[in-house]
C-alpha cells in the first residue's frame, strides 16, 4: 500500500516526522509537505506564482506552496502514481468544529479526497507536541485498521466503495489515559476573538487575526465533548455544502417570483421568511 503524507505546519514539523516514523513500516510512505507553516490555509491553491519542489536530507519533499498545493502537485504528476491513502498531520493543535473550514491540515486531506483517494486528517487537541509519540502510535493503529478496506478498493474488488474523508483529533494524554475512539459530529465554536492591532515603526496600524473562539456547541455527541473526556474523535466529513433542508424553500421562492416581460432578473417577493 502507498501512502502520501502532508501537513500544514511545514516539512520539519515534529508531528509530521512522528507520523512518518509511525507509518513507514506498514506501507510505502512518501512525504510532500509545505516549506513553511501554512496553518489556516484551508483548500487554497497557488495559481499566480510558480512553485518549486525541493528534497530535504531525510528524503522529504517540500513545496513553496499551500498544503493543498502539495497534494495537488503530488497527485497530478510528481509521484508518478496514485497513492492508496492521503494522510495529513499530525497537526499542532485541534481541528474540531468550525476549525475544519479553515484548517490547512484538513485542506490537504480534502484535496486527496477530491481526487478520489481516501484521506485522513490527524490533529492533537492541544498545541505543544506533548505525547506526540502516543498520538503517532494511535494514528498508526487507525491507519492499520483501515488498510484491509483500502486493499479491497485498490484491487478493484469493490469498485462501488466510495472514497472517504476522516477528521481525527487525538488528546495529548499518556496512552493509558486515552479512553478509546468515539465517532462524533462536528461541534461549533463561538465567534473568533477580537482582532489584535499594533502600530508599525512607520506609524501604520497592523492587524493580527485573533484566536479561535471557545467551544459553543460541545454537547454529547460532538467532537469537543468526546475529546474533553479523553477520547480520540473520528468525524467523517463531506464536501457537499448544499443546505438540503432549505432547497424546497428557495425553489418555492423563485417559483412564486413573477418575471416581467423583457426583464433580465427575477422580481423579489414582497415578504420572505428565511
Amino acid at each position: 500500500m502507498k501512502i502520501l503524507i502532508c501537513n500544514d505546519d511545514g516539512y520539519q514539523a515534529t508531528g509530521l516526522v512522528a507520523l512518518y516514523e509511525a507509518l513507514k513500516d506498514i506501507a510505502d510512505v512518501e512525504v510532500v509537505a509545505p516549506e513553511q507553516n501554512n496553518s489556516a490555509k484551508s483548500n487554497a491553491l497557488t495559481l499566480h506564482s510558480p512553485m518549486y519542489v525541493q528534497t530535504a536530507a531525510n528524503g522529504f519533499r517540500y513545496v513553496n506552496g499551500t498544503p493543498a498545493d502539495c497534494v495537488h502537485i503530488a497527485m497530478t504528476g510528481l509521484l508518478g502514481y496514485r497513492p492508496d491513502l492521503v494522510v495529513s498531520g499530525i497537526n499542532n493543535g485541534a481541528n474540531m468544529g468550525d476549525d475544519t473550514i479553515y484548517s490547512g491540515t484538513v485542506g490537504a486531506a480534502m484535496e486527496g479526497y477530491l481526487f478520489g483517494t481516501p484521506a485522513i486528517a490527524f490533529s492533537q487537541t492541544e498545541k505543544g507536541w506533548s505525547y506526540i509519540e502516543v498520538a503517532a502510535a494511535r494514528a498508526r493503529d487507525i491507519v492499520a485498521r483501515l488498510l484491509p478496506s483500502l486493499e479491497v478498493m485498490s484491487e478493484g474488488v469493490a469498485p462501488t466503495l466510495a472514497p472517504w474523508l476522516l477528521n481525527v483529533n487525538i488528546p495529548n494524554l499518556p496512552d493509558d489515559q486515552i479512553k478509546g475512539v468515539r465517532i462524533a459530529r462536528l461541534g461549533r465554536r463561538h465567534a473568533a476573538e477580537r482582532v489584535i492591532t499594533q502600530t508599525s515603526p512607520r506609524g501604520e496600524t497592523m492587524y493580527w487575526i485573533g484566536g479561535a473562539g471557545p467551544a459553543k456547541e460541545e454537547g454529547e455527541g460532538t467532537d469537543f465533548h468526546a475529546a474533553k473526556h479523553g477520547f480520540i474523535t473520528v468525524t467523517p466529513l463531506q464536501v457537499d455544502l448544499t443546505d438540503h433542508e432549505r432547497l424546497p424553500h428557495w425553489a418555492h421562492l423563485w417559483k412564486e417570483a413573477p418575471v416581467a416581460a423583457g426583464a433580465t432578473t427575477l422580481a423579489a417577493p414582497s415578504a420572505v421568511s428565511v
